[in-house]
């Protein structure tokens, strides 16, 4: 049985952007993730990792924000080009940790987002997590900044 594949529409890139949707985290999370290259089954594991709800895709197709891909398990079609494991993962890890520094360090975030947008790569990245999880444990609490980093970690692993 082939798997579906799903990409983002242009709305879902633009929602990447602007949030005007205000999805949850896991819903959001699920949006950055799909990229035409992970099968819906792929998905499905990324789903139960975030603890979204289980009709998330459909609620994705729904608002408009992801579509079929023309994408099968021997490679996407011509006009997706494929994001790199690197590429892609970078890109996940920047728009969480962005997300998470806009959202709960207010004005104290200004110099980790500056920390942020240096990092050239996923691995430096990763290497701001020590100091990003210390900021959030501040900010919000010890349990909230170990649940963040276990759905970042999640994210990236998936």
């Amino acid at each position: 049985m082939e798997d579906i594949f799903y990409t983002k529409t242009e709305a879902g890139r633009r929602e990447i952007k602007t949030r005007q949707h205000k999805m949850s985290m896991g819903l959001r999370s699920l949006l950055l993730v799909i990229d035409g290259q992970r099968s819906g089954e792929q998905l499905r594991a990324v789903i139960m990792g975030l603890r979204a709800p289980p009709d998330s895709l459909k609620q994705l197709r729904d608002l408009g924000l992801i579509e079929r891909a023309g994408a099968t398990p021997e490679g996407p079609v011509a006009d997706t080009p494929p994001l790199s494991e690197t590429a892609n993962r970078y890109g996940i890890l920047y728009a969480l940790m962005t997300d998470v520094v806009r959202e709960n360090l207010g004005v104290r975030g200004y110099f980790f987002q500056l920390k942020i947008e240096r990092a050239e790569d996923a691995e430096a990245l990763l290497g701001l997590m020590p100091d990003l999880r210390a900021a959030l444990t501040k900010a919000r609490g010890e349990d909230y900044a170990e649940q963040w980093e276990d759905h970042l970690r999640a994210l990236v692993e998936a």
